[in-house]
């Protein structure tokens, strides 16, 4: 059962644990990849995206659980960060170094930029580190100065390593090649955020408060569902629906909300995550076997495997929605996805959790423990929010 007891157990004796077994001691960092049976590709590539959910993991795990292990892992993710994927020339964070830390790949993704300032401003917020708030605050103002549209408002996805216009802005084979995308302006909201509350600095405020209204907007349609791939007009490109963004969008645009301080604001998107978390109660839950789908294409066929991050964002999106409204039935949902999670995502072999479940909740064991992708920060995240919120 989902209880504050259990999420401790999780985070502390399953997630964090195969994390900390990642360290490279000879590379420095963490290693790039893992197999199904947790055993590390020590010459595999390093994502920027995977270190940076490793510090924030690391960072918000030591903030809320104090171990000084945690702080010791959330420093040596930060130093890497800054030593192996910093551009000291142009700025900005590389996309991917090889195993021994030489760049490979040095376009700026604003995706990419958006978890360093996430993961930056919560390891000032869990250490007092203000070389880290520092660097937070250079990576929000390359953001600002190179990633946002003045014309029609929002973050495109990509620049050159110089911060130049380039031809191919996907986060991956599986993305529309758009100039703009509801999940990069989604994280650059979740990170926003982040360094508001932590710094107090009145440009991020507002800039976050300019976002949130964008998202509202132009993100969030009259279904009460996210859009997710746009022109610079903000002309949506597709209509496939992703119901893990969607839950998982619902509790970030609350905690945006909070941060900006506007009353009024922050009824308008208490409405709105309460109606977003209804349509994905209503159209996500797997009833027959348990668990969230993932999404569905524009015919409405839905994804048949089940991933990983769309789980524990359902336990975080479905307990905020229980919190905003007293409903039980959100409470229910939050446990009966922590149960599935439990019973079929956990990995009490090896550690940590499946990456994907066949149609019938067999791991896929073609897919890797840990990877660019794969990661400590959602259900890590899920358990920490947990731990939180029930102790209020």
């Amino acid at each position: 059962m989902l209880n504050r007891q259990e999420a401790i157990r999780e985070v502390k004796e399953n997630i964090l644990p195969f994390w900390q077994g990642m360290a490279d001691e000879e590379n420095g960092g963490f290693y790039g990849e893992a197999d199904f049976y947790g055993k590390p590709k020590k010459n595999a590539d390093k994502g920027c995206i995977l270190n940076s959910r490793i510090l924030w993991t690391f960072s918000a795990a030591y903030r809320i659980l104090g171990d000084n292990a945690y702080k010791a892992c959330a420093r040596r993710a930060r130093d890497y960060l800054k030593t192996a994927f910093w551009d000291e020339q142009n700025g900005g964070l590389y996309w991917l170094v090889d195993h021994t830390g030489k760049a490979l790949d040095t376009r700026k993704q604003f995706y990419n930029i958006a978890f360093g300032i996430y993961a930056l401003s919560e390891h000032y917020q869990a250490t007092e580190d203000k070389s880290s708030l520092e660097l937070a605050m250079a990576l929000f103002n390359v953001t600002e100065q190179y990633g946002l549209d003045t014309s029609a408002g929002g973050y495109i996805e990509a620049c050159s390593r110089e911060w130049h216009n380039i031809d191919d802005f996907r986060l991956s084979g599986k993305d529309l090649n758009s100039p703009k995308s509801m999940n990069t302006n989604l994280h650059v909201l979740e990170a926003y955020t982040n360094l508001a509350r932590v710094s107090g600095d009145e440009r991020v405020r507002k800039a976050l408060e300019v976002l949130l209204h964008i998202t509202l907007d132009k993100i969030v349609n009259h279904d009460w569902r996210f859009e997710l791939f746009f022109d610079m007009d903000w002309h949506t490109l597709v209509k496939d629906i992703s119901y893990g963004h969607d839950i998982e969008g619902s509790w970030l645009l609350y905690e945006a909300a909070l941060v900006v301080g506007d009353g009024s604001l922050i009824t308008r998107v208490n409405q709105t995550a309460l109606a977003i978390a209804e349509v994905t109660y209503a159209a996500a839950i797997d009833h027959k076997n348990g668990g969230l789908f993932s999404g569905c294409d524009a015919a409405g066929h839905i994804h048949t495997k089940k991933e990983w991050w769309p789980q524990a964002e359902a336990v975080a999106g479905f307990y905020n929605a229980y919190e905003l409204s007293g409903e039980q039935k959100y409470f229910d949902a939050a446990d009966s996805t922590w149960n599935f999670i439990q019973n079929h995502f956990v990995d009490r072999t090896h550690g940590e959790w499946h990456n994907e479940l066949n149609p019938d909740n067999t791991p896929d064991t073609s897919m890797p423990k840990a990877g660019f992708w794969k990661c400590p920060y959602h259900n890590a995240r899920a358990c920490l929010e947990i731990i939180q919120r029930m102790a209020e």
